[in-house]
Parts: structure tokens; sequence; C-alpha cells
């Protein structure tokens, strides 16, 4: 993939690290599921589709509810990955599909509730708010969901942004700093607000775990080389070495949960 917008055109692919992606991404906190639930999204009987779904980490985690699921991505990959995963897990309500955001090829009034998880950034925005439109049932919900690490706050986010900027200058992905919400555009005539939500967490990790999560970043795995993301790996490593575990991280969970609106 590689969007004018995104690391100054600098192409990407996830499907390059599936591995270290089904390994390490699974990283949302059980309060960030609970919230969810709470504000809607799960449930028995209700048909849900994950778009941008990787290796199916929000599927897997909100399987219990009843729902049926269907994780989609346009990285093959990414969803074999996910596939292997529920198999393992032995989860039998989660169904995968290769398709875009913008044209996901299902019919009108499908899905109870869409979602997307740190990816909606990549989409086409006005096209894919007219896909999910379409395909959401009267009523239905699109949930929107973002997590910072927040490098303002935390010594050992703001080394490791560092050290991926000596690798790969053209990286966006650094310096978030506190969400400010302003109702988006491609929402207008589609959507109305349902729930805004956003919380601080703090999250704990391994080094091994912290550094399989960098690896698998946009900035590292998904757009260095391999020889110049070995080179990273080994220099993160012997940074890390400075510190105790566990790593306990600072990071902000956005949530926007959207209704959807008659034409």
């Amino acid at each position: 993939m590689k969007l004018e917008y995104i690391d100054k055109g600098k192409e990407f692919d996830f499907g390059r690290v599936s591995v270290d992606y089904a390994k390490f991404r699974d990283i949302y906190p059980d309060s960030m599921y609970d919230k969810l639930i709470d504000f809607g999204i799960g449930g028995s009987g209700r048909k849900i589709l994950d778009l941008g779904s990787g290796t199916a980490v929000l599927p897997i985690n909100l399987a219990r509810t009843g729902a049926c699921f269907v994780a989609s991505d346009i990285s093959e990959n990414q969803l074999r990955y996910g596939e292997a995963l529920v198999r393992e897990k032995g989860i039998g309500n989660i169904s995968f599909k290769h398709c875009s955001a913008e044209d996901t090829g299902f019919e009108d009034e499908s899905f109870d509730a869409v979602t997307a998880v740190q990816c909606f950034h990549y989409f086409d925005a006005d096209k894919a708010a007219s896909e999910i439109h379409r395909i959401l049932k009267p009523g239905g919900l699109f949930c929107k969901i973002f997590m910072d690490w927040l490098p303002y706050k935390d010594e050992i986010i703001r080394e490791m942004e560092s050290l991926v900027l000596k690798y790969n200058p053209d990286w966006g992905g650094k310096g978030f700093d506190k969400y400010r919400y302003s109702y988006p555009g491609w929402a207008e005539g589609r959507f109305e607000i349902s729930t805004i939500h956003s919380y601080d967490a703090v999250l704990t990790f391994t080094k091994e775990r912290w550094l399989g999560r960098v690896k698998s970043c946009r900035g590292v795995g998904a757009s260095l080389s391999a020889a110049k993301a070995s080179e990273f790996e080994a220099e993160y490593k012997r940074l890390l070495k400075k510190y105790e575990e566990p790593l306990k991280l600072r990071h902000q969970i956005h949530i926007e949960i959207y209704k959807k609106e008659s034409l």
C-alpha cells in the first residue's frame, strides 16, 4: 500500500509482518472490550463486519459475546494467520473475507455493526463511509477505534520513536498528543454520534512482547527491508536492556460510535 499522506508516500505492507502481528498485536486491554460491549458492540445473534481486521484481533476477543463476525482485510497473508489463530482457539463464529473497506461486496443492510480498529486512516474515508452506510442495517452502528502510545508521558516510548526515525526518517506514526475530537466530514449526512469515549490506560509488556509490537508497526517491519529491520531489532534489544520488566507504558484509547442515518 502506498498513500501520499502516509509516511511521505512510502510503501508499506502489514502482510510482511503477519508472523509478528499474529503473535504480538493482541495488545488491547480488557477494559476496551468491556466498554465496547457496554456501548452495544457485540451480542448474541448480531452480525458484525470488522474492517482492516488483520489477524482478527477484535473478532477473537469479542466472539465470546455470541455475535457472528466477518474479519476482512486487503492482505490475504494477514487473513491466513487470523484463520490459523481462530482454528487454534476453536472459535466457530468468525469467518473471513478478502476485500477492501471501500468495496466489500456484501449486500445492502447486511450487518448490525461495522468496526474498524487502528485502520480507518488507511481508508478512503468518504468511500469507506458510504460503503459502511450501505451495508449497515437501519439504526446499525459503526465503531471506529484507535489506540495511541503517549510519548510525552513515557521515556521508553520517546526513545523507541527516535530509533524508528533513525532507520525510517519518513515514518509519521510518532509524537501522538492528547486526543481532540471533532465531528468528521465523512459522517455528514450518513451518521449521527452515538458514543464518543476517550481514556488513558497503562499497558503492561514483557520486553519480548513490546519489541514484537514495535517490529510489527508500519515504520519498521511493514516498510523496512529485512536487513534494516534486523538491524533495528538488534539495536533496540540493546537499548531495552537498561529497563526492568515488566514495561508499563501509557496509552490513550479512543472509541467513536456512529449510528446510521437514513438518507
